[in-house]
Parts: structure tokens; C-alpha cells; sequence
């Protein structure tokens, strides 16, 4: 059993999102970071990121959805966005993987937490990113390559 555990203010989806609004306004967001681009507002049960706008005072997009690869540049970018982000914080992507993926990346960077403890979390939890091996990877190398500049100058991000 690990002893990480994700932030209460920060949170993601666990499945597609059909009412911005309602989403945010149940979940009480007083952020959201929006993963998906436009090309999703057109699918059917899409939504767009003006819509995302709408429900929330604050709010950043950083595309991040497939067929994008999910790679160190957008760790920095996540990592940034939320930096930025007020709490309590909403990360969406269309059906919860990638965004929980940000989520447990972000705050076990934040917390200093070893990547494999991350995972055991994520796993206990059943974290939606945590099925795929791409996206726990991704997890487990971006925090060690990052975990060095948050230790240092956050400038590297």
C-alpha cells in the first residue's frame, strides 16, 4: 500500500464530460485544464473549449489527445498550465486516461514522490491511465526527468 494520494483539489474525468457547466459546477472547479483540441467539439458528444471557458473562470487548453503523442514537451506544458491553474483544478480529456495520466504526473512531481510509488496509487485507485503502459510510462519518465528542474530552478520546466 503507498502513501500518495492525489490532492483533493485537483481532479479529472473518469468518463465523457456532456454538460461543461454541469460538470464544473458539480464538481465544484474553479479551474479546468482542457486536453482535448477542437477537432473533438465536432464528434458526436464533443464538446468544444469554449464551452469549457464558459463553465469555469479560469481555464487552459493543452492539446494533448490522440493522435498527439504524450511526450516531454507536454509534461512541461501540463506542468505549466497547472502551475497557473487556481484550485480546486478539473484536468479533462475525452474519457479520463490522459487526464488522469496529467493529474498523477503533476502531483507526484509537485510531491517529490518516486515515479514507482505513483503508479502503485494509480493502480490501487484504478486510475483510468493506468491501464494503458504507454501512458504509465509516459507517467514514471516524465517525473524523473522533471523531477530534477522542480528541485532546482523551475525555469526548466
Amino acid at each position: 500500500m503507498t502513501e500518495f494520494e492525489l490532492p483533493a483539489d485537483l481532479s479529472f474525468n473518469r468518463g465523457q464530460i456532456l454538460d461543461p457547466q454541469i460538470y464544473a459546477r458539480e464538481n465544484g472547479c474553479a479551474s479546468w485544464l482542457y486536453l482535448n483540441g477542437e477537432e473533438f467539439a465536432s464528434m458526436d458528444g464533443g464538446i468544444s473549449y469554449d464551452q469549457v471557458r464558459a463553465a469555469v473562470p479560469h481555464s487552459a487548453n493543452v492539446i494533448s489527445d490522440p493522435p498527439r503523442v504524450l511526450d516531454l514537451d507536454l509534461a512541461r506544458r501540463h506542468v505549466n498550465a497547472l502551475d497557473e491553474l487556481p484550485r480546486p483544478t478539473l484536468i479533462s480529456c475525452r474519457t479520463g486516461p490522459r487526464a488522469s495520466a496529467v493529474a498523477y504526473m503533476y502531483a507526484g512531481l509537485k510531491q517529490g514522490v518516486h515515479p514507482d510509488e505513483i503508479l502503485a496509487a494509480a493502480e490501487e485507485a484504478d486510475a483510468p491511465f493506468f491501464r494503458v503502459p504507454e501512458y504509465r510510462d509516459w507517467v514514471k519518465s516524465s517525473i524523473e526527468t522533471l523531477s530534477e528542474s522542480v528541485g532546482g530552478s523551475q525555469s526548466d520546466l
